[in-house]
């Protein structure tokens, strides 16, 4: 039928072709954006799933940014600890030739005091002027602080690694189980009845004494401890207010890889026995035992006297006291300090680690049993012009230890946790990435096929209107 107030073929020509305009529309802004989803209507889920995967993506950057901004720091102290160690080994070199008091003049000794009073303050200095954008790394600035730490327990207490988490403090709970022994063996005689020859050993060395019929036991002490940095032996009486009663010889060292062994060789024309520590039973050599204690309930043998705890919440070294045994308990708490590295994308305790870095400072080089560094200096303790090289040479060598250790726990740090976190987060971004790149981005083969379907089919929907408009006019047959 033929009607004119009505055009139902252009009106079904107009919404394809009103259909056919949106979509190509649609593809060019697809295909100009580079992006398939433009706006919520385009793919309201993935639209979610985008923005949820930008945002790990935004922080996964970030973390790898934290990791590589926490290596530059731990490489920048790293450098500075190279450096005090080379002064630290020149002021080895110094001590050793001060000790040679045979062939140096006083005014040599002098000299070299000199030098390592520089070298001392130079240590200081670099110490206190190593910095990070403003942050002190090696003054003590990024070390634990801790709070009710037993000295008669404690003699050193090193914390590597502590996570608070949202706690303030953490308790650490250290209580023994055995305490740590030295080699011991005993003479119960107050003097040598015939001419023997003893070889007397450690773990540090041996030494060989020539002792005549009737030496008196009191000779005797004093003869081993005359070389007792040399053996590693040290002699002492079995009772102290009885020089007759006998002789001790114990292992300089703590632990089970210490010994002492007092030995009768063949060229002896007497007897020499020695016994145990209980008294009874003969030997000629005997270990010691190191230290067992429980750190927070986890179960620690350690070396001589020193424990080493390492944990995924506590890291940490101490030396205790020689006495601290079964039956002793002790408490103390970290209250804060450290450095906290973010290294994952979410703000929590298993992507984020702690390091402590202690001062190395002179004053805390060195141990409260041998010394501090300072105290080699002029006025100090141990200084050369005052004749006690080989105390500074202990001291030297223990912050010689000190400053390797802690070079190795920054470049293990460094190489086992940072290079490899950063590699892990690298390879989640590319992945992290693809799968928001799918959900959002625009594919261009896809987009320009649509985009040539959608041009023909709006210009056939033109065509196709156009003719739909020109139908009406046929109706004018009629009237003529």
């Amino acid at each position: 039928m033929a009607r004119i107030n009505t055009n139902i073929a252009a009106l079904t020509a107009q919404k394809h072709l009103g259909r056919s305009t949106t979509e190509m529309n649609t593809t060019l802004q697809r295909l100009s954006s580079g992006l398939r989803i433009n706006r919520g209507a385009d793919d309201p889920a993935g639209l979610i799933a985008s923005e949820t995967l930008r945002s790990e993506m935004a922080s996964i950057s970030q973390a790898i940014e934290n990791t590589q901004r926490a290596s530059n720091v731990i490489a920048t102290a790293e450098g500075s600890l190279a450096e005090v160690a080379n002064l630290l080994v020149n002021i080895k070199e110094l001590t050793v030739e001060a000790a040679n008091t045979g062939a140096l003049s006083s005014e040599e000794i002098k000299a070299n005091q000199l030098q390592v009073n520089s070298a001392i303050d130079s240590i200081t200095r670099i110490a206190n002027a190593t910095t990070f954008a403003g942050l002190h790394l090696l003054n003590g600035n990024l070390d634990y602080v801790t709070s009710g730490v037993a000295t008669s327990a404690f003699k050193s207490l090193d914390i590597y690694s502590s996570q608070l988490g949202s706690q303030s403090y953490m308790s650490v709970k250290v209580s023994g189980i055995l305490s740590a022994q030295r080699g011991h063996l005993q003479y119960q005689t107050s003097q040598v009845n015939s001419s023997v020859t003893l070889e007397v050993a450690s773990n540090r060395g041996v030494e060989v004494f020539n002792f005549v019929s009737a030496f008196h036991v009191s000779n005797m002490v004093s003869a081993i401890n005359a070389v007792t940095d040399a053996a590693g032996v040290c002699a002492t009486f079995i009772n102290g207010a009885n020089h007759a009663s006998g002789v001790v010889f114990r292992s300089v060292d703590y632990g089970s890889d210490a010994f002492v062994s007092v030995r009768l060789l063949p060229s002896s024309s007497g007897t020499f026995t020695v016994y145990d520590s209980d008294g009874i039973t003969t030997k000629q050599r005997d270990a010691g035992r190191d230290v067992q204690v429980t750190v927070n309930g986890a179960n620690t043998i350690g070396t001589g006297q020193e424990i080493i705890l390492n944990s995924s919440s506590l890291s940490l070294k101490t030396k205790l006291d020689s006495a601290f045994g079964a039956g002793n308990t002790s408490t103390f708490y970290i209250t804060g300090g450290g450095a906290m590295f973010q290294l994952g994308p979410h703000i929590n305790t298993s992507e984020q680690t702690s390091l402590g870095i202690n001062s190395v400072i002179a004053s805390r080089l060195g141990s409260t049993d041998l010394g501090f560094l300072n105290e080699v200096a002029t006025g100090g303790s141990y200084s050369l012009v005052g004749g006690n090289a080989s105390g500074a040479a202990k001291i030297i060598e223990k912050a010689i230890g000190q400053i390797s250790n802690l070079r190795g726990r920054l470049g293990s740090f460094e190489r086992n946790t940072l290079d490899t976190n950063a590699n892990s987060l690298r390879i989640t971004l590319e992945n992290v990435t693809a799968s928001e790149s799918a959900i959002r981005d625009a594919d261009f083969a896809v987009e320009t096929s649509e985009l040539t379907r959608s041009q023909i089919l709006v210009s056939a929907g033109t065509s196709v209107l156009a003719l739909a408009n020109q139908t009406p006019q046929s109706v004018l047959a009629l009237l003529q």
